[in-house]
């Protein structure tokens, strides 16, 4: 069995098992159907060869016609039932493929994603598999049936002359040969031309995305210039795939005209020697004109094969992706707050461009850290690591003694909490937003937050409560009200250990007291790290700790260090950490 046969065989019996009951109604469907096509042409012989008087005996010329009304309607209903059920397995096989593919790609390290644009990414989850509605719903079963039913006719045509169904066996045969080599040679201009797709969309989504920034900067016409690039590429794909269509509908178009050609001569000759009668030579014409449709749906259904050959690999090759960082076995993370160790700790994103050199860092449970360092000194790669987006490449990390590795990752996803400037805010209601679409989440323990971080009143102005509708990315809330929404979030979670990304910039006085309270309660009881950028915020903190270049150059209280003249905190806080670390 060759390699893109197995492939297509192991993706039907995954999504195709859940759907076997339909499956099996719907190819005897397509048996029923093959056997209605097969009876028409013997009806029609029939009909010929008593008008002409070659025949006699038997139903009369009415009821012939009647009967043969009769199987084409049952023919037609057969395949509307038939196509019914092919949507329906389509449907249900391709979106549990999308729901597997984005659980997979969300289970991928933030690597994979931060070198994949979101566009690029609808284009590999829902694109792909709509290439593969068609795979599901009837190519498998549509190519077997359509084989069954050339084979049908190649037996009935050797039931009336040896001679016919030799000829018509040759013709089969080289047909099927020459639209199976296009499609080889097709294959891998479809999966060059699929990845110019998800290209170009990726780019066009930036694009979009970032219009007013371009705008602002006066980068119009190098993006224009970047455009152009891409389409240019896209098209030249693009065209290289059409012309392998084209070559296959051609290839088609020339095997009808043979075979039309082949089959009248051989009914003719046949005729002529007296070895058929007329119904006879009009049957094997028919025959032939019908093979004409398995053979034409098998050139569509190749060309789906094409689409779907290049869907199929690119979907594997987005499945046998591995996160870098692999599940833990499972030690549990114990409750309350968490203990922060981080023990001779180094990280680089790239070979030989180290972010963190040798950090070690300890944390008792409840306690609160102040992060201060310039940008890039590494302040969120430490954070990163803290919520294992990332594993270091030395030492280890452990929260309540448990190194990371160890625990599962969706359990220190679930005890660490990440709050930052930027909040991911979904088009659904408030009450979706908090729980993440989670209805397991009661009502009155949403309220019962909300009233503990000091929200009771926010809520009730709002003019549905908890059933507001929000836009995606925030439409229609202030900076200070989406942040609220992002710390009832955490207390919702209940975290033992809370990373602030200094949450409470740039809001006005009046929300940012608001938010501050907020954060007050919420890190009561649970330990923190503060990644700070003004003073405000760095008076929350019992222990500062100052990075630079990846290493740790200041630590301790930060009433100490504040007391102290010669420390850098306390330079800090006399020159202004806004103006310093920014």
């Amino acid at each position: 069995m060759s390699i893109p046969v197995r492939r297509y065989w192991r993706l039907l019996r995954r999504y195709l098992r859940p759907e076997r009951a339909r499956v099996t109604w719907l190819a005897l469907l397509l048996v029923l159907s093959i056997a209605l096509q097969l009876m028409n042409p013997q009806i029609l012989r029939r009909f010929l060869d008593l008008a002409a008087g070659e025949v006699s005996g038997g139903l009369s010329l009415t009821a012939l016609a009647l009967l043969f009304i009769a199987i084409a309607f049952g023919a037609q209903l057969v395949n509307i039932l038939a196509r019914y059920l092919s949507e329906s397995v389509s449907w249900r096989a391709t979106n549990a493929l999308r729901a597997d593919l984005a659980e997979h790609c969300l289970r991928l390290d933030l690597s994979f994603h931060k070198n994949r644009t979101p566009g690029e990414m609808v284009e590999r989850i829902d694109g792909d598999v709509t290439s593969l509605s068609e795979f599901f719903s009837q190519l498998f079963i549509g190519v077997v049936a359509n084989l069954a039913l050339m084979a049908g006719i190649l037996v009935l045509l050797y039931r009336e002359d040896w001679r016919a169904g030799l000829a018509m066996t040759a013709y089969v045969l080289f047909t099927l040969w020459l639209l199976g080599t296009i499609r080889r040679i097709s294959v891998p201009h479809v999966t060059r031309q699929r990845q110019a797709a998800a290209e170009f969309y990726g780019f066009l989504g930036e694009v979009l995305a970032g219009t007013e920034a371009i705008r602002a900067s006066g980068a119009r016409s190098h993006m224009l210039r970047r455009h152009l690039q891409m389409v240019q590429d896209f098209y030249r794909h693009n065209l290289r795939a059409s012309m392998m269509f084209g070559l296959m509908w051609g290839s088609s178009i020339f095997t009808f005209a043979l075979g039309a050609a082949l089959s009248l001569g051989v009914g003719a000759w046949l005729h002529a020697r007296g070895a058929a009668t007329v119904g006879t030579v009009y049957l094997l014409f028919h025959y032939t004109e019908l093979i004409r449709r398995p053979i034409d749906q098998l050139r569509a259904h190749l060309q789906e094969l094409q689409r779907a050959g290049a869907a199929v690999e690119r979907v594997e090759e987005l499945f046998a992706l591995r996160s870098r960082v692999p599940d833990g076995p499972g030690r549990p993370l114990p409750a309350g707050p968490l203990s922060v160790q981080l023990e001779g700790v180094s990280f680089a994103y790239e070979p030989g461009a180290p972010v963190l050199k040798g950090v070690d860092l300890h944390l008792r449970p409840g306690e609160v850290l102040g992060l201060l360092g310039r940008t890039g000194s590494g302040k969120s790669t430490l954070a990163r690591l803290l919520l294992r987006f990332y594993d270091p490449d030395e030492g280890a990390v452990r929260l309540g003694g448990v190194d990371l590795r160890e625990a599962k990752v969706a359990e220190v996803r679930r005890r660490v909490a990440f709050v930052t400037q930027d909040v991911q805010l979904f088009a659904g209601t408030v009450r979706d937003n908090l729980t993440f679409f989670d209805p397991g989440v009661s009502d009155e323990r949403l309220r019962e937050v909300l009233e503990e971080l000091g929200l009771g009143l926010w809520l009730r102005s709002l003019p549905r409560g908890l059933d507001t509708p929000l836009e995606s990315g925030g439409g229609g809330l202030s900076a200070g009200e989406a942040q609220l929404l992002a710390l009832a979030r955490v207390f919702l979670a209940d975290p033992g250990l809370v990373i602030l990304d200094e949450a409470s910039s740039r809001l006005d006085p009046a929300t940012e007291a608001l938010v501050e309270r907020a954060v007050d309660r919420l890190l009561e009881g649970r330990t923190a790290v503060i990644i700070a950028h003004r003073l405000a915020t760095v008076d929350r903190a019992d222990t500062i700790v100052i990075l630079e270049d990846g290493q740790i150059v200041e630590r301790g209280m930060r009433a100490g260090l504040a007391a102290d003249p010669e420390s850098r905190f306390a330079r800090l806080l006399r020159t202004g950490v806004e103006e310093v670390l920014v």
